[in-house]
C-alpha cells in the first residue's frame, strides 16, 4: 500500500520545488521500514485528519533525526505522535508523570539508562513535531525542554542516591546532624527555563554541610556526594546504543575543571566571595535549583531530609545573590561585559564564527548581554529585575522605562526569531549548533521551515534583526565619548599608493625615506600581489583608505624606511582578512602603537604575521601595559579552556599557543616602550610558560588516567591542581626564571610510584609505562607544530643518562644518580633546577635532595678543573672561534663600510660572556654551599650573587661587576632576541652599554676566581 495519498500528495504540491525529491524520499523511506499492517495503519490515521499528512511531511523534512526514529520505531509514529502530540501539549506536569511512570519499576542502572534515553527519545519527537509546526509557541517549546530535564535529573539524581544510601548510609551534617540532600543547580538556558532542543546541561552539585554517613563504615560526605555525581552525569551523558539523554556541561563549577565535582555551602561561599569573577555573576543570573534528593517514602529520615531541603534552598539563595547583585548602581559591569563581548569576539575571529547566530554579531548571546547588563546594573536595587527568564526581563524593563517600548519590541522579535531558527537548524540533526548551513538543500529546510520562500528572503530577515541587536548593543557597551578621532592624511599619500605622485622617490626622501627606491618597489608588490587583487571592492577600499595613513604615520618615525618596509610585507600576509585592515584603517591610535612596535622589534612584526588575531590585543593600549600576575594568567587560561570541549587537544593546543603568544606580545610592547625592567620581563615570560606547563601537565593527566586508569598506591588529587606521583623540574633558563622571548625549555620529568605496579583502567598498562606515556604526552602537546607554530620547543637532554637515558625517570633513580652517577656539569645544572609543577610531596623530596647534592663538600682543585674542563670544551664547540690556540682567539671578522676588520663577539658563548658569569656562579655554589646552605637557596643568577656576597665567598665589588654584567649582556641578549639578530655581534655597535669594558672585566674576574693559569678562550 502506497503512501502517497491525496492528502499526502496535496501536502508535497504545497512545498518549494527543491524540497520535493526530499520529501518522496522520505515516504519511501518510511514506506520502506513498515510491514503491510503498519502502512494500512498509517494510511488510515492520515486519511481521518488531512493536517496530519502536512504535519508529517513538515517533521520528517525538517528532521531527519525524526525520520530516522519512527522507521526504527514504528509504534512511536502509531501511537504517539499521529494520535497524541498534534492534540495534547507536552506540559511539565504531563513530562514529570511519564518519567516517574517509566522509571518506577526500573531495578538496575542499565534499566534507568535504557528507560531515560528512549523516553527522552519520544518525547524530542513530539516537541520537534509540535514545533516545527507551530502547534506550540516558543515559550511551550522552551518550558517542554526545561521539564524534560528536570524530570530526567530528578529521576537519575534519586535512583543513585538511594543505592548510595543502600550501600553507604544516609549523609549527615557534622553540625545539623541531619540528612544532607544533593542540590543540583541548572544554570544557563537550564536556569533559566529557556533550554533549547539540542541543548547542553549546564550543572552546578552542592550539598550543605561536610560530615559523613550514618554506617557502621561511615564515608565522608564529600566522598558520598562526588560518587553521586558521577553516577548522575555518567546516566545522562554517557552514549549507550539509545543514544543519550543530555549532555552535561560541569564547566561552571567552582574553579571549572580543576575544582572539585561537588561543593558544600561552606566552599561554594568562600569562593564566591573570595575568587568569583564578573563573568560567573553572568552566570550565576539564572541559577536555579532544579532537583535536590529525596529519599522514598517510609524511610525513617524521608521527612528530615525533605524539611532540610527546603531551609538548604533558602540557605543557598542567601549565598548566590550578594553575589550576583551589587546593593548599588554597579556600572563597572558595562566593562566587564565589553571585555566578555571581546574574549567572544577574539573567539569567533579566530574560529571563523561569523555566521554563528549564538555568538557572530547580532546573535543571541548579544541579546542576552543586553538584559543582563541592566540586571546587573540596577538588580540589587530593582529586586523586580532579579528574573532567570530574559523574556520576562525585557518586559520589567520596558515596563520601568529603561528600554523604549519600540526597542523592547524589536529586541522581542528578534529573540524570537533567532531562538527559532536556533531550534530548526538543531532538528536537523539532533545537534548542538548555532552555525547557518552552507548547502543549498538545508538551507532550503530553514528557510521553509521559518515560513520564507527562499533562502534570500530569510537571509534578509535575519540580518535585518541582526542589524538591530548589534545596534543597541553596541549602544549599552558604547566606548567613552573622547575615543580617537580619525585622522586626516595628506594626498601626496593617497598619490604615492596609486601612482599618481610625480617624483615620487624624491618625495619619500623628503620625508625621510633613505631607501625610496626599496619602498617603492615593496608598495609595487603588495598592489600587485595576488592577494590584493582577489580582495571584494570593500575590502579594497578599506585597504586602499589604510594605506595613506599607513605611510603617512610611519613617515613621523626614526626608522621609516625599516619599518615601513616590515610593514608592507605584514599587510601583505593578513590583506585577505579585511577585518583587520577595518580595524587598523579605523583605529589611528592603534596604527601609529603598531607601527612604533615594528620600528622596534622584528619578532613582534613575525609575530603578528604568523598569528593576526593578536592584533586584537593592541586594542587596548592602555591594558596592554598592565601586565597580569601569576594568579591572573592562571585564571585567564582556566577561562578560556572553559570553552573547549574537554576531548578536544587541537582546540586545547590553539588556546595554550595563543595564550602564550598573546602574553608574550604584552611584555614586548612593554619592554619597548620602557615601562618593564628587565628582572620583570624575564619573570613575566617565566610566569606565563609555568602556567602553561601547569595545564598542559593537567589536560595530558586527564587524557592518560580516562585511558590507563590510576597507577597503584595512589590517591588521584588532580583536581586540586597537582599530578599524583609525578612531577615537572625546569633546568636553565626556565629553572632560574629567567627566559627570554624564544627560549626552550629544559625538562626533567620525574615520577614517585612503584615500577611494578600496574593502573587500574581497562586499558592498564605498568606505571612506568604510564609516566613514560605521560612525558611523551606533555612533549607532544608543547612541540607539536600547529599553524600557530610549536608551543615550545623542550629539551629534555639534562635528563639522567642524557639522549640515552628514560625520558621520565623514578625519583630514587634520579636520586642515585645525582649521587652516585652526575657528571660536575650536571651538578652545575642542578644550580639553575626548580620544581615547576606536580605532586606536593614529591617536589619537597627533589628540594631536600637538590640542597643534599649542591651542599656536598667537594674537593676544591678537582672540581676547579671540572668545571675550566668543561667551559673550554664550550667554547670550542659552540664560541666564536673555529679553533683555539694557546692565549689567543682566532678573529672572525665584521667588513665595516671602509673595509676595516673588526672581531665579532659571541655574547653567549665567548671568554668574557654569559656563560662565564654563569659558570662562575655555579662553581661557587658547588664549592661553598657545604658552609653556608643559604647559597643553594635560590636558582636564579643575580639572587645567588647576592647569597655570594652575603657568604663572603666573593667581595661585594665583584658582585657588583658580575651584576652589572650580567644584566647588560641580558638586556642587550633581549635587544637581539625582538630584532631576531644572532648573537655573534661586534661590540663597539654596543657601546651605549659598555660591552667592550664589561668582557674584559668578566675576563679578568674569571681568572682571578677560577684559575691565575687558565688559558683565555
Amino acid at each position: 500500500m502506497s503512501l502517497f495519498s491525496p492528502s499526502m500528495d496535496h501536502a508535497i504540491a504545497t512545498l518549494p520545488e527543491i524540497l520535493v525529491p526530499q520529501a518522496k524520499t522520505a515516504i519511501e523511506h518510511l514506506e520502506a521500514s513498515f510491514d503491510d499492517e503498519q502502512r494500512q495503519k498509517l494510511s488510515t490515521l492520515l486519511a481521518q485528519s488531512s493536517p496530519l499528512a502536512s504535519q508529517l511531511l513538515r517533521a520528517m523534512i525538517g528532521s531527519p533525526f525524526v525520520l530516522e526514529s519512527i522507521c526504527r520505531h514504528p509504534q512511536w509514529l502509531l501511537n504517539w505522535l499521529l494520535v497524541d502530540a498534534p492534540y495534547t501539549p507536552l506540559t511539565p506536569v504531563r513530562i514529570f508523570e511519564m518519567a516517574e511512570m517509566c522509571c518506577a519499576q526500573c531495578t538496575t542502572v542499565e534499566e534507568l539508562d535504557r528507560v531515560l534515553r528512549q523516553l527522552r527519545q519520544r518525547l524530542m519527537l513530539a516537541v520537534i513535531w509540535r514545533d516545527a509546526n507551530r502547534l506550540s509557541d516558543f515559550a511551550q517549546v522552551c518550558q517542554s525542554m526545561t521539564a524534560m530535564a528536570e524530570a530526567c535529573i530528578a529521576q537519575a539524581l534519586n535512583f543513585h542516591y538511594r543505592l548510595l544510601v543502600q550501600k553507604h548510609g544516609v549523609p549527615i551534617g557534622r553540625e545539623s546532624g541531619q540528612p544532607q540532600p544533593m542540590l543540583v543547580i541548572g544554570m544557563g538556558k537550564l536556569g533559566g527555563a529557556e533550554l533549547n532542543v539540542s541543548s547542553d546541561i549546564d550543572l552546578l552539585f552542592v550539598f550543605p554541610e561536610a560530615g559523613e554517613t550514618d554506617h557502621s563504615r561511615p564515608l565522608e560526605n564529600q566522598q558520598f556526594f562526588t560518587r553521586l555525581g558521577q553516577r548522575l552525569i555518567k546516566t545522562l551523558n554517557d552514549i549507550t546504543v539509545d543514544g543519550f539523554v543530555f549532555r552535561v556541561d560541569m564547566r561552571l563549577r567552582p574553579y571549572g575543571q580543576s575544582g572539585a565535582l561537588v561543593s558544600n555551602f561552606t566552599a561554594l561561599e568562600n569562593y564566591y566571595q573570595t575568587q568569583g569573577r564578573e563573568w560567573e555573576r553572568f552566570a550565576a543570573i539564572k541559577a536555579r535549583v532544579v532537583a535536590s534528593s529525596v529519599l522514598p517514602e517510609g524511610d525513617l529520615q524521608a521527612d528530615k531530609l525533605a524539611i532540610f531541603q527546603r531551609d538548604a534552598v533558602a540557605q543557598l539563595d542567601d549565598i548566590l545573590l550578594p553575589f550576583t547583585y551589587r546593593k548599588y548602581i554597579d556600572f563597572s559591569v558595562i566593562d566587564a561585559l565589553r571585555r566578555l563581548k571581546d574574549m567572544i569576539v577574539q573567539e569567533v575571529r579566530r574560529k571563523g564564527m561569523e555566521t554563528n547566530i549564538k555568538l557572530g554579531a547580532g546573535g543571541i548571546r548579544e541579546l542576552e548581554f543586553i538584559v543582563q547588563s541592566f540586571q546587573l546594573i540596577r538588580g540589587g536595587r530593582d529586586t523586580q529585575l532579579q528574573q532567570r527568564h530574559w523574556l520576562s526581563v525585557l518586559e520589567q524593563l520596558c515596563s520601568d522605562q529603561t528600554i523604549e517600548v519600540d526597542v523592547a519590541d524589536d529586541l522581542k522579535a528578534a529573540y524570537l526569531f533567532l531562538r527559532h531558527t536556533e531550534h530548526a537548524i538543531q532538528y536537523y540533526r539532533d545537534q548542538q549548533t548555532q552555525e547557518l548551513p552552507v548547502d543549498a538543500l538545508p538551507q532550503a529546510v530553514l528557510a521553509w521551515l521559518m515560513g520564507h520562500e527562499n533562502w534570500p528572503s530569510f537571509v534578509a530577515a535575519l540580518e535585518q534583526h541582526r542589524a538591530c541587536v548589534s545596534e543597541q548593543f553596541q549602544m549599552v557597551i558604547a566606548e567613552p565619548e573622547d575615543k580617537a578621532v580619525q585622522q586626516t592624511v595628506d594626498d601626496e599619500w593617497s598619490l604615492l599608493w596609486h601612482d599618481n605622485l610625480d617624483k615620487a622617490a624624491e618625495f619619500l626622501e623628503a620625508k625621510g625615506c633613505q631607501q625610496a627606491d626599496a619602498v617603492l618597489q615593496q608598495l609595487t608588490h603588495l598592489k600587485d600581489s595576488w592577494s590584493v587583487r582577489q580582495l571584494s571592492a570593500t575590502a579594497r577600499d578599506a585597504l586602499d583608505h589604510l594605506i595613506p595613513q599607513l605611510l603617512d604615520t610611519v613617515a613621523e618615525l626614526e626608522q621609516p624606511d625599516t619599518t615601513l618596509l616590515r610593514m608592507l610585507v605584514w599587510l601583505e600576509k593578513i590583506v585577505g582578512r579585511s577585518s583587520y585592515i577595518t580595524l587598523l584603517r579605523e583605529n589611528p591610535m592603534v596604527l601609529r602603537h603598531l607601527s612604533v612596535l615594528f620600528q622596534g622589534s622584528v619578532w613582534i612584526a613575525e609575530l603578528l604575521a604568523q598569528m593576526p588575531s593578536l592584533l586584537d590585543e593592541l586594542l587596548d593600549i592602555e591594558g596592554l601595559y598592565t601586565l597580569p600576575s601569576k594568579e591572573e594568567l592562571q585564571h585567564e587560561l582556566h577561562l578560556r579552556l572553559l570553552r573547549v570541549p574537554p576531548d578536544d587537544l587541537e582546540a586545547h593546543m590553539e588556546v595554550l599557543r595563543y595564550f602564550k603568544l598573546a602574553h608574550s606580545l604584552r611584555v614586548a610592547v612593554s619592554e619597548l616602550a620602557g615601562s618593564l625592567k628587565l628582572m620583570k620581563v624575564s619573570d613575566y615570560l617565566t610566569w606565563i610558560a609555568e602556567v602553561v606547563l601547569e595545564e598542559v601537565m593537567q589536560l595530558a593527566w586527564q587524557q592518560l588516567k580516562e585511558r590507563h586508569g590510576l597507577p597503584s598506591g595512589l590517591v588521584d588529587f588532580s583536581e586540586g591542581g597537582a599530578t599524583p606521583g609525578f612531577m615537572v623540574i625546569g633546568y636553565g633558563k626556565l629553572g632560574g626564571l629567567e627566559l627570554s622571548y624564544s627560549s626552550d625549555l629544559d625538562l626533567v620529568f620525574l615520577y614517585q610510584a612503584d615500577a611494578q605496579g600496574v593502573t587500574d583502567g581497562e586499558k592498564s598498562v605498568d606505571n612506568q609505562t604510564f609516566y613514560t606515556r605521560l612525558g611523551q604526552k606533555i612533549i607532544h602537546i608543547l612541540n607539536t607544530r600547529t599553524l600557530s607554530g610549536p608551543l615550545y620547543e623542550v629539551d629534555m637532554r639534562l635528563r639522567p643518562s642524557g639522549n640515552s637515558g628514560l625520558l621520565v625517570s623514578s625519583m630514587s633513580a634520579f636520586s642515585h644518580y645525582q649521587q652516585h652517577d652526575a657528571w660536575t656539569w650536571e651538578h652545575q645544572a642542578l644550580v639553575r633546577a626548580r620544581p615547576i609543577c606536580g605532586d606536593s610531596m614529591l617536589i619537597g623530596e627533589f628540594l631536600q635532595l637538590r640542597q643534599q647534592v649542591l651542599g656536598r663538600h667537594r674537593d676544591g682543585v678537582e672540581l676547579k678543573q671540572a668545571v675550566i674542563d668543561m667551559r673550554q670544551k664550550m667554547r670550542d664547540h659552540l664560541g666564536s672561534s673555529a679553533s683555539k690556540k694557546a692565549g689567543k682567539r682566532t678573529q672572525i671578522v665584521a667588513n665595516t663600510e671602509n673595509n676595516e676588520k673588526r672581531p665579532l663577539f659571541h655574547l653567549k658563548q665567548d671568554a668574557g660572556g654569559i656563560v662565564d658569569i654563569e659558570f662562575m656562579v655555579q662553581y661557587a655554589v658547588l664549592a661553598g654551599s657545604h658552609t653556608d646552605s643559604r647559597l643553594s637557596e635560590y636558582t636564579d643568577n643575580v639572587r645567588i650573587l647576592e647569597s655570594l656576597q652575603h657568604s663572603g665567598f666573593i667581595t661585594s665589588e665583584q658582585v657588583k661587576t658580575l651584576t652589572d654584567a650580567y644584566l647588560r649582556y641580558r638586556q642587550v641578549s633581549h635587544r637581539l632576541a625582538l630584532q631576531q639578530q644572532s648573537s655573534l655581534i661586534d661590540l663597539s655597535d654596543f657601546s651605549e652599554y659598555s660591552l667592550p669594558s664589561i668582557c674584559h672585566q668578566v675576563q679578568s674576574l674569571w681568572q682571578a676566581l677560577l684559575s691565575g693559569d687558565e688559558k683565555e678562550g
